[in-house]
């Protein structure tokens, strides 16, 4: 056989195998940014008000509200109770509620006097801004962030919204 039909049949040989390559290869799906419907419940370790560890490890298998709240945000004063009854009402269910206090203004108050005033029993930690980067950011509070068994966020809400509106997200997800 001559140099030039060897050479010829392995450069066909590849051009066929990169065709093929080509035509089987899975298309890469672009993965959403942080904080978008569709990214992951980024890993964090955090320690509540009580001093309890909250771990995104211990997440998982759960359905999870996160909402980044302020005790001078009236919209949060209003929408956290809504929350600690939708947790009193879908647990046994598997559904958690975390809230994490943002520190982009000062209190108005102690926070956990706070939340005992407005009756909420649900587990606080103050945020910091790297753990808050990792959520994607937060544009305004209150926001509030929805997450299924899998720790895929299924709803993001920046600003108020009516407890009855959300319930009926979550109970999908249950």
């Amino acid at each position: 056989m001559s140099a030039r039909r060897i050479y010829l049949s392995g450069f066909l040989a590849l051009a066929a195998y990169a065709l093929h390559a080509a035509h089987t290869a899975s298309p890469q799906v672009a993965q959403p940014k942080a904080g978008e419907i569709g990214s992951h419940l980024p890993e964090f370790r955090v320690k509540d008000f009580h001093g309890h560890e909250i771990s995104s490890a211990n997440l998982l298998g759960k359905v999870v509200l996160i909402d980044f709240w302020g005790t001078w945000c009236a919209p949060c004063k209003k929408e956290m109770p809504g929350y600690q009854r939708l947790l009193n009402q879908y647990s046994s269910r598997g559904f958690l509620v975390i809230g994490f206090k943002s520190e982009v203004m000062a209190d108005t108050e102690d926070p956990g006097r706070f939340a005992r005033k407005i009756g909420v029993r649900y587990p606080l930690a103050v945020v910091t801004h790297e753990l808050t980067d990792k959520f994607g950011g937060i544009e305004g509070l209150p926001t509030t962030l929805l997450y299924d068994r899998q720790g895929i966020l299924r709803k993001k809400i920046i600003g108020f919204e009516y407890t009855d509106t959300l319930e009926a997200e979550l109970k999908p997800l249950l």
